[in-house]
């Protein structure tokens, strides 16, 4: 078995929950408020604006030209194509550039990031691609799910969301961080590995914890 279909099975009970979320539900429904996904929506402009920061960690925790390459590339897609497609589409929920900018970024969404720049500034480049695997992988995961659930001709106002996510472009960057990382794990020790592990599964923890602070509209208490 290769290793990320190890990481797959061992997370399958996380990974089935933020299927089965009511987040994720009332995007593939249509029937989520707008109110959850305009806070979805700014929360996700803090987290990828800092999942950027965290792939250009990646262009120099990487150890070979290719991986470099790979790693500016999807960098560069993330900043010029994602990002410029998530504020046209905020800008269609009424939220402007400015307002997506000056986000605080709830607990969930700050502690998601935290985790991934402690991955990317103490671990190995193997490490750093079981870190950021949940959330490529998943999401074209959700994506695929979703539209498969689509019915020609229907409204749904996230529709957009779903045909971005199951597209293939996404699952081309999905199967490409899903080969690195097995590639990667072949060459790693046994202790290496294990904190590989440890980390696609706190990832995959902190996505259902996504989906919870989307649809809680998380706040800082104080």
């Amino acid at each position: 078995m290769a290793f990320t279909a190890d990481l797959r099975r061992k997370a399958d009970p996380i990974w089935r929950k933020i299927a089965a979320h009511p987040f994720v539900r009332g995007i593939g429904s249509g029937r989520l408020t707008r109110r959850r996904f305009r806070f979805y929506l700014c929360q996700d402009h803090v987290f990828l604006v800092e999942y950027s920061r965290v792939l250009a960690l990646g262009v120099a925790r990487a150890d070979d030209l290719k991986t470099m390459g790979e790693f500016a590339g999807v960098l560069h897609a993330t900043l010029h194509v994602e990002m410029d497609l998530h504020r046209r589409y905020a800008r269609r929920f009424g939220i402007s550039t400015a307002a997506l900018e000056r986000t605080v970024p709830a607990p969930t969404a700050y502690a998601y990031t935290r985790h991934l720049f402690q991955v990317a500034a103490s671990g190995t480049i193997a490490e750093l691609c079981a870190a950021l695997l949940p959330c490529q992988w998943g999401y074209w995961e959700l994506g695929t799910t979703l539209a498969k659930g689509q019915r020609p001709g229907r409204a749904n106002p996230y529709g957009d969301w779903v045909r971005t996510y199951s597209s293939a472009d996404f699952g081309k960057l999905a199967r490409w961080l899903r080969a690195l990382t097995d590639r990667l794990a072949a060459g790693a020790g046994r202790v290496e590995r294990e904190r590989m592990r440890r980390h696609f599964l706190m990832s995959s923890r902190y996505e259902y914890g996504f989906c919870e602070m989307a649809y809680r509209m998380e706040r800082w208490p104080l």
